[in-house]
């Protein structure tokens, strides 16, 4: 049994499609569903460890996949992965900034380093790939950019410093879509809500315990969202469906952006689930 993807099979066949982050969470599922449509996918992450992991499972699975260790926030690094991967396979065709982290904290606790740590890791780490990407292959041939943010809307208490880097996110992907029109370069993001993905294991041992059991019903729809519904979105974004598409973000939040906060939301089951990843793993908080 292998990735059930919405798409046509042959979807991203002769496609190099990099995916940052690629080794775990989000990134696994969507480099699994990328090579699961033909594509060859490049995975980066900081941790050669992981990246060989999610590569062996591909391969397993009958995809085509490389892989990439470096720090995104790397300036020097990250223009020498890029043209690794450009010397290796002859071109880039998308880019998936999927890359990132954050861990909960107050505002008035994030110290100078900490901000600036996970400013690099959700903004400026995308912000390099993306251009790298483009200056050295994109702007003459075209291509797809999707980039991460998140559910920011209305203010992101307990994850000041994510929810500033992601809004930033949200207007360098508003602004790299109009500038690099002209060279064949879409430019979109996806705003993922409460999704049951592995980076929740990253998270403090109380909060996993307290809070991400509890998610499920902050949403109109009642549940947490699933890593396959993330990529879903990823993919047909950087597909030809999606080629008068630039410059916007699709929510995939089960609605919980929506305000809701004086409006009761009912308890239900009527949220049917796509679960197209058959390699998914539930994150330990929620068993």
């Amino acid at each position: 049994m292998g990735y059930r993807s919405v798409l046509a099979a042959d979807q991203f066949r002769d496609r190099i499609i990099v995916v940052t982050g690629g080794g775990s969470g989000i990134g696994r599922c969507t480099a699994h569903e990328l090579a699961s449509l033909g594509a060859h996918v490049v995975i980066t992450g900081r941790k050669q460890e992981k990246l060989d992991a999610t590569a062996a499972e591909i391969r397993e699975d009958g995809g085509s996949v490389s892989t990439a260790a470096f720090d995104i926030r790397d300036e020097e690094a990250v223009g020498a992965a890029v043209q690794s991967i450009l010397d290796a396979n002859g071109a880039i065709h998308g880019l998936v900034n999927n890359a990132g982290g954050q861990y909960p904290t107050p505002l008035a606790l994030i110290s100078k380093k900490g901000w600036e740590a996970v400013v690099a890791n959700n903004l400026t780490g995308g912000f390099l790939m993306a251009r790298e990407c483009f200056n050295r292959c994109l702007k003459t041939q075209g291509g797809a950019i999707v980039n991460m943010i998140a559910d920011m809307w209305n203010g992101m208490p307990g994850m000041g410093h994510s929810g500033a880097a992601r809004a930033g996110m949200l207007n360098f992907t508003e602004t790299a879509a109009i500038e690099w029109a002209s060279s064949g370069v879409r430019v979109n993001a996806v705003a993922p809500g409460y999704i049951a993905s592995s980076g929740m294991d990253h998270y403090d041992p109380a909060f996993a315990r307290d809070v991400i059991p509890r998610l499920s019903k902050l949403a109109p729809m009642q549940r947490m969202g699933e890593e396959a519904e993330v990529s879903s979105a990823i993919c047909w974004l950087l597909s030809e469906g999606a080629a008068f598409v630039t410059g916007t973000c699709i929510k995939i939040d089960g609605g919980s952006s929506l305000g809701v906060k004086a409006f009761p939301l009912s308890e239900h089951d009527r949220s049917p689930v796509y679960r197209g990843f058959h390699r998914a793993r539930a994150p330990r908080a929620l068993g």
